[in-house]
C-alpha cells in the first residue's frame, strides 16, 4: 500500500473531496489525515468523510509530528506541490525517504472513473451551450476584449459555474497565437474568429476550440465555409486532421500514433512547420492532465482516458484556425464528450 503526502488542491480534492489554499494531506497505509489551518477547518470537517481533520496554526509543523508519530519510513511526494522551503521544513531530521515522483496525482487519474466520465459529460454539454449563448451576443463592431469579456460572463452563468482557464478570443491575425491575448481589433462581417473556452462542473473541466466567420446569426459549429477561399481551405484541412486523430483514438495504440494521424495529414497538405503545439492533453480535475497527446509520448490509450484533439494550422500576420474537442476512450474507439 503507498503512502504519500500531498498539498495541490485538486490532488487533494480527487482524495477527500474537499480542499483549500492551506493544507497538506497524507495517506499511510489504510488511514487519511486532512491538516489545514481554523479559516476551513470547520467547513472540512463537515464535507470530509474519510479522512481525520486536523486543525493547526502551523500545517508544516503538524505534519512532521504526524510522520514522525505514525512511524513513517517511505512516502511519496510530488517535486512541483512544495516550494523549497516548505519541503526542508517539513523533511528535516524525519529519517524518512521522501520519494520523489513527479505529477504523482495526475498519473493517479490518468484513467476516470465512470462517475467522473459522467461529470465530464455534463461538464462538456454545458460548455458546449455557453458558446451558443456567446454566438447570440456578438456584434458587428464588437472588440476582441468585450467579446472577451461577454465570454466570461456567459461561461460563469451568473456563478453556477467557474472558469477552466482564461477564454481565448481572437480575431484574424490575432488568432495565429495559439494563446493570444484579447486586444481592441473590432469585429466586422467576414471576420475570422476563434474562441478556445471552458466551465467547470463540479470541479471537473471542459474544453473546446471554435474557428467561425463571423456574420449574422452565425453559430460555432463544425460546420463552417469561410468567405476567404484560403481560409476555407485551411479550414477544411484542420477539420479533416481533428477528425482522423478522433478515428486513430482506440485502446492499445499510443499516444504519439494519435497525434501523427493529425499531424501528417497537415505536414502533407503543406503545413507541417504551422501546426506547432501538441495535439492534445488529458482533462479532468485539472486543465492539462494525463496523458499527453503528442509526437514523443509513448503512453499507451486505456478506456477511461479522456483528452483533447485540437490540431491547428497558424499563419503569423494572417490568422489561425483550430478545432478542439474532447474525447474519452471507449472499449472499442472513443466518444465525443
Amino acid at each position: 500500500m503507498l503512502n504519500y503526502i500531498l498539498k495541490d488542491e485538486n490532488a487533494v480534492y480527487f482524495e477527500c473531496g474537499y480542499s483549500c489554499d492551506n493544507e497538506i494531506f497524507i495517506k499511510f497505509k489504510d488511514e487519511s489525515f486532512f491538516i489545514t489551518d481554523a479559516r476551513y477547518a470547520i467547513e472540512a470537517k463537515s464535507v470530509i468523510k474519510n479522512s481525520q481533520v486536523i486543525e493547526s496554526k502551523d500545517i508544516n509543523k503538524s505534519a512532521r509530528l504526524l510522520l514522525r508519530s505514525l512511524g513513517v519510513r517511505d512516502i511519496i511526494f510530488n517535486p512541483s506541490d512544495f516550494s523549497y522551503f516548505d519541503f526542508k521544513s517539513l523533511s528535516r531530521d524525519l529519517h524518512i525517504n521522501f520519494v520523489a515522483k513527479n505529477e504523482f496525482s495526475k498519473l493517479k487519474r490518468q484513467i476516470k472513473s465512470s462517475f467522473e466520465i459522467e461529470i465530464l459529460k455534463e461538464a462538456a454539454r454545458l460548455g458546449a451551450s455557453k458558446f451558443d449563448e456567446l454566438s447570440s451576443v456578438i456584434s458587428d463592431g464588437m472588440s476582441e476584449k468585450m467579446i472577451n469579456f461577454k465570454a466570461e460572463n456567459i461561461l460563469r452563468d451568473g456563478g453556477n459555474l467557474a472558469l477552466s482557464f482564461d477564454p481565448i478570443t481572437a480575431i484574424n491575425a490575432n488568432a495565429a497565437k495559439a494563446h493570444a491575448l484579447p486586444l481592441d481589433e473590432r469585429i466586422k462581417s467576414a471576420d475570422l474568429l476563434l474562441v478556445d473556452a471552458g466551465i467547470k462542473y463540479q470541479r471537473y473541466c471542459s474544453d473546446r476550440t471554435r474557428t467561425a466567420e463571423f456574420q449574422d446569426g452565425f453559430k460555432f459549429t463544425k460546420e463552417q465555409k469561410f468567405s476567404n477561399s484560403k481560409q476555407n481551405e485551411i479550414y477544411q484541412i484542420v477539420k479533416e486532421a481533428q477528425n482522423l486523430a478522433i478515428k486513430a483514438v482506440k485502446p492499445g495504440v499510443r499516444a504519439c500514433d494519435i497525434d501523427s494521424a493529425a499531424r501528417d495529414f497537415i505536414a502533407k497538405n503543406g503545413y507541417g512547420d504551422k501546426f506547432f503545439h501538441s495535439t492534445g492533453h488529458g482533462v479532468g480535475l485539472d486543465i492539462h492532465e494525463f496523458p499527453i497527446i503528442s509526437p514523443r509520448s509513448t503512453t499507451i490509450i486505456e478506456p477511461g482516458m479522456v483528452f483533447s484533439i485540437e490540431p491547428g494550422i497558424y499563419l503569423e500576420n494572417e490568422f489561425g484556425i483550430r478545432i478542439e474537442d474532447v474525447v474519452v476512450v471507449t472499449n472499442s474507439g472513443c466518444e465525443v464528450l
